[in-house]
């Protein structure tokens, strides 16, 4: 059995996720360390990511340690990593998903259309805000940063009417008490790859992929890697109002994807299926690029995007 060091952000949910993994191997018999590495989106907590504009801002250095070999593998969560990996690195797992969901949390309301109108609603995501303001463009959408705690006392202390969040952090973390109902997929379209949890390693370690395959989830692999595709199709990171969702329905994947201006304005849909993961993506990537999100994105890149102010 081997000794395993795990390379992990230092949040409350990253380190949740890296204990839940080294759990896991230790299951298998291995010792296993986590090393906390701090990253640039840990480090710039008071700008919204979409100002950044830093592919990898949580990622970078961990694959910096990862390379150095301090570390042997790396737990990320999947939506923050980067459609195109360097040359040297891999994604030995892809675990099974959680919920893939946003989710709606409020101490007062119980669903996005009982709001009323000019309440404030939390998000540090173009995403979430572009589809937010197609919907309710009576809403004031706010920024939010900080970890899933920060941000649900924030909530709770009346900055916001509401917040929306990945299901799977405040699923994984227990932090369900204020949370009134799962946003469906068709209303919200989630980020590619939410919910899923990524394993990092450096493409020669092939001790480390034999080690990891036992976490490797056909099903989350497949759908992933459409929505990855369809991301990398399009040019985007993470923080762009870029969404992606694929499903298994009678062993095809249907892929439900959107691109929309910030401000909600213009919002596209494209829905596809097929049975090979990448080639959905990229002509999912395609059928939008025709409908008009090359425009959109072009906007969004060629200058600074109007993000959401701080209440």
């Amino acid at each position: 059995m081997a000794h395993l060091r795990i390379g992990s952000r230092g949040s409350q949910l990253a380190l949740w996720q890296a204990n839940h993994v080294a759990s896991l191997l230790r299951s298998q018999g291995h010792t296993v360390d986590i090393e906390i590495i701090k990253t640039t989106g840990d480090k710039i907590t008071e700008v919204a990511l979409s100002m950044v504009g830093t592919k990898g801002m949580f990622t970078k250095e961990i694959e910096d340690a990862l390379n150095a070999r301090q570390v042997d593998l790396a737990v990320h969560s999947l939506k923050d990593v980067p459609t195109e990996l360097q040359p040297e690195f891999e994604l030995a797992a892809i675990m099974k998903r959680e919920d893939p969901r946003d989710a709606f949390i409020s101490v007062e309301f119980s669903d996005l259309p009982g709001l009323p109108g000019g309440a404030r609603v939390g998000t540090s995501s173009l995403r979430r805000q572009s589809q937010l303001r197609a919907l309710r463009p009576d809403l004031q959408v706010l920024s939010l940063r900080g970890n899933v705690d920060t941000r649900l006392r924030k909530m709770e202390s009346g900055d916001y009417d509401a917040i929306i969040l990945a299901s799977a952090g405040v699923n994984r973390l227990g932090l369900n008490q204020h949370v009134r109902y799962r946003i469906p997929p068709e209303l919200m379209c989630p980020a590619a790859g939410q919910g899923a949890l990524g394993i990092e390693i450096r493409r020669d370690d092939l001790n480390m992929r034999g080690i990891l395959a036992f976490l490797d989830d056909a099903d989350a692999r497949a759908t992933t890697t459409c929505e990855r595709a369809l991301l990398q199709g399009l040019g985007g990171g993470c923080q762009v109002p870029i969404g992606a969702f694929a499903e298994r329905h009678n062993g095809k994947l249907v892929l439900n994807a959107i691109c929309g201006r910030p401000d909600g304005a213009e919002l596209l849909r494209e829905q596809a299926e097929g049975t090979d993961p990448e080639k959905l993506g990229q002509q999912t990537a395609e059928a939008l690029r025709k409908k008009g999100a090359d425009r959109i994105l072009n906007d969004i890149y060629g200058k600074q995007v109007a993000v959401p102010r701080m209440p």
